[in-house]
């Protein structure tokens, strides 16, 4: 099993993120850009809520209109993916 991580989000609400494995995320990352090497914001967050959030489950609807939540969560996810530590609002304890 791949590495796990419980992330509390600014507005309070847990998930569990899960590392797909170097492979995978380097064939998640290559996925996201564009012709340019641009990260594409939509293509991360299906890739995020796909493959890195495991729990909950979630989809576009998840969010509603709480961009905020959404770039909170999906950017923690991208992070984590990528070997970034972000202690700020980490609740992973143990």
């Amino acid at each position: 099993m791949f590495k796990q991580r419980k992330y509390v989000s600014q507005s309070g609400k847990e998930y569990t993120f899960q590392h797909p494995g170097v492979r995978s995320a380097s064939q998640i990352s290559d996925r996201c850009k564009n012709k340019h090497g641009v990260q594409q914001e939509y293509k991360i967050a299906e890739e995020m809520m796909q493959h890195v959030i495991v729990s909950p489950k979630i989809t576009w609807d998840y969010f509603g209109d709480n961009k905020q939540e959404f770039n909170d969560v999906i950017g923690a996810a991208a992070s984590f993916m990528e070997g970034v530590d972000d202690d700020k609002s980490n609740a992973d304890e143990g």
